[in-house]
């Protein structure tokens, strides 16, 4: 069974930064691309960031890019977003994502989320 632990969030003043990992397991992770998505109050699911199964290749949405990093370490199968700079509008429940193959494409399962609130 699929299984994705988020952790790591919390509330953080803004421009202040925050690390979110998600624990893997029920499958073989260095084979999978992963995802980070978000869900503000009120809205869709957005897309933050993706990273290939091999962690070469790299996506961000543009209005996030410089701002988070991704990263994946395969010997521990845990994804990690690293945000900086964080504003109230990145205040929303964090979800890491497992596509169906090697590349971030087609389906995707989701987790539990995190929250993360950006307030003073």
């Amino acid at each position: 069974e699929v299984q994705l632990v988020e952790s790591g969030g919390g509330l953080v003043q803004p421009g202040g930064s925050l690390r979110l990992s998600c624990a893997a397991s029920g499958f073989t992770f260095s084979t999978y691309a992963m995802g980070w998505a978000r869900r503000a109050p009120g809205k869709g699911l957005e897309w933050v960031s993706r990273i290939n199964s091999a962690g070469g290749l790299t996506s961000y949405a543009d209005s996030l890019r410089g701002r988070f990093t991704i990263s994946r370490d395969n010997a521990k199968n845990t994804l990690y977003l690293q945000m900086n700079s964080l504003r109230p509008e990145d205040t929303a429940v964090y979800y890491c994502a497992k596509y169906s193959g090697p590349y971030y494409s087609g389906t995707y399962v989701i987790g539990q989320g995190t929250q993360v609130t950006v307030s003073s």
